[in-house]
């Protein structure tokens, strides 16, 4: 019988945490590494071993993976002089689960190659329930062999995997699923505000809208955080911004510009000025909702400043 491969897992937050949780509990031999040391105390209660830097974690693995907030952190891990580039022995993994971008991703697998190891892009949706219960969607850019080698990881992790080809279009992929996610998460309230403005139960108004054409995975996922007042703490207005980033300067690489990907970076960006880089990313539904002086929580919503308003500013 094979023995599972030793696994060092960086970066163990809102979404490494669950995947590394799952990877734990599927007898996975693993080490984990935060840059808050903090976050891992429950993994490390639960078996995982913990190393105090990114170089102690390469020393007994044979699979790398990553999990951070964007290029920036993914560059400083990967390519930092005490990184994981620096310590990748032959026959090794990365696999990077971060939203990172085309160029990033086929840099770092050039350097992977040059060092006789092997990189693949993961990048994964379905946001941190999802990832707690072992269904994420992941895009896998890559070679097919690595790819197929290393699938039992990405089956414990995920409900739906998907290899996309050459390195970059994991990256691709996932940026253009983001990029309907950001314009469907600025445009629901509308259509919730349209309906509650013409005293329309809000929770007909919800189900009429995912029992219509207009239904969508915001839909179905996301209204509970604006009728609770959250407005979905998991996901912050700055990695929105981050990634909305990403995805319009991949239309540019391309040669054309996005309309709807524009005009979402706008409104993303002026809820992160009003809010704070760490407000929840439906953030953009409540600068409607200040506009035009209703919050939207069932039955019919409640006037804007309300003392029910769980979050005022």
């Amino acid at each position: 019988m094979t023995s599972l491969p030793h696994i060092f897992f960086i970066g163990v937050g809102n979404m490494g945490h669950p995947m590394a949780a799952n990877l734990l509990k599927a007898g996975y031999p693993l080490t984990v590494y935060d840059i808050a040391p903090d976050k891992a105390q429950v993994l490390l209660a639960q078996g995982a071993q913990g190393a105090n830097s990114l170089h102690e974690g390469m020393a007994a693995c044979d699979v790398v993976m990553a999990s951070l907030p964007g290029p920036a952190q993914v560059q400083a891990v990967m390519l930092g002089e005490s990184g994981v580039m620096a310590a990748l022995r032959p026959g090794m993994t990365v696999i990077d689960t971060s939203t990172s971008s085309v160029d990033l991703v086929r840099q770092l697998a050039d350097l992977a190659r040059q060092r006789g190891g092997d990189f693949l892009e993961a990048p994964v949706t379905n946001a941190v329930d999802f990832a707690a219960l072992g269904r994420l969607s992941i895009f896998v850019g890559g070679d097919e062999a690595v790819y197929q080698r290393r699938r039992p990881i990405f089956d414990v992790l995920g409900e739906k995997i998907f290899h996309v080809g050459v390195h970059g279009n994991g990256a691709t992929i996932k940026l253009l699923t983001n990029l309907l996610w950001f314009v469907s998460a600025a445009a629901i309230g509308e259509g919730l505000m349209m309906g509650a403005k013409a005293g329309i139960p809000l929770d007909t108004v919800w189900e009429a809208i995912k029992s219509s054409a207009g239904n969508s995975w915001v839909a179905q996922h996301d209204v509970p955080s604006i009728f609770a007042g959250h407005y979905d703490p998991s996901f912050s207005l700055a990695l929105c911004c981050k990634d909305l980033g990403l995805i319009n300067q991949v239309a540019q690489s391309q040669g054309y510009e996005l309309t709807m990907g524009a005009l979402a970076q706008k409104v993303f960006q002026q809820a992160m000025q009003t809010y704070g880089p760490d407000a929840g990313e439906l953030h953009v539904v409540r600068l409607l909702e200040e506009r035009a002086g209703l919050l939207l929580r069932p039955p019919l919503g409640q006037a804007w400043g309300s003392d029910t308003d769980t979050a005022k500013p």
